[in-house]
């Protein structure tokens, strides 16, 4: 048990003198860092632009698709509905773009807080934690930090969530008042029907597809709560 305890004590001791040594980082170490964090920050700015091109495609097509369905009184609501799978592959896009994001993001994030806001302090290079060792091993391997349904509910919530509400009371409003204001349940459902898809059954889709989206939302926040709760916690990036 003793010499077990030894052990465990000259692993732990290395480990620490590691850090130690890692930590200390020469003048021109610290500018190729510094080079690297301004190749972090350019590769995030571009794939930043990247998911803001997604999203203007998803405006921009609501926004079609509103004009068509409310240029006359008897202008047909298939379009609103049409453009909803539309904004669905683009959310699909935009997560994948925002899993490589967030890679670059990370890593620029990662060298601010435990590089730079030491500086800044005074405190000169960080003694505390493995961040280098952290940093090394995602450039050794790099992955993802987050899965594509975490991508997705971030995405959903920074903006999907309030196009997708827009097309929801669009096509309501539309369905309510035009071309009269509707008086019974009948009538929407007649004004729902597409082709052979009764009203009832183009209704609960929708449904179902606004419960998925409010459902991956709300998951993926409790989820991203609970990771990142403990800001000052080393867990790992991302």
């Amino acid at each position: 048990m003793e010499k077990q305890d030894d052990q465990n004590n000259s692993d732990k001791d290395a480990r620490d003198q590691q850090i130690e040594n890692a930590a200390s980082l020469s003048s021109a170490e610290i500018g190729a860092i510094a080079h690297l964090y301004r190749g972090e920050v350019y590769r995030s700015t571009i794939w930043r632009t990247r998911l803001d091109n997604t999203t203007n495609w998803a405006v921009v097509s609501l926004g079609l698709a509103l004009s068509i369905t409310y240029s006359t009184n008897e202008a047909t609501p298939l379009p609103l509905i049409l453009v909803g799978f539309l904004i669905a592959v683009f959310l699909g896009l935009e997560a994948r773009r925002y899993r490589y994001f967030n890679v670059w993001r990370a890593r620029a994030r990662w060298m601010e807080k435990y590089l730079y806001v030491p500086f800044l302090r005074g405190e000169g290079q960080t003694k505390t934690n493995n961040w280098q060792e952290v940093l090394a091993e995602n450039y050794l391997h790099p992955h993802y930090h987050i899965s594509y349904v975490r991508a997705v509910g971030r995405r959903l919530r920074r903006n999907y969530i309030w196009i997708f509400l827009i097309q929801a009371v669009a096509y309501y409003g539309k369905m309510a008042v035009h071309p009269t204001a509707i008086t019974s349940w009948e009538e929407l459902w007649q004004r729902a029907s597409i082709g052979p898809l009764s009203g009832q059954v183009v209704i609960a889709l929708g449904m179902i597809f606004y419960a998925l989206i409010l459902y991956i939302t709300l998951v993926t926040y409790i989820h991203d709560h609970r990771k990142h709760k403990d800001q000052h916690e080393v867990t790992g990036m991302g």
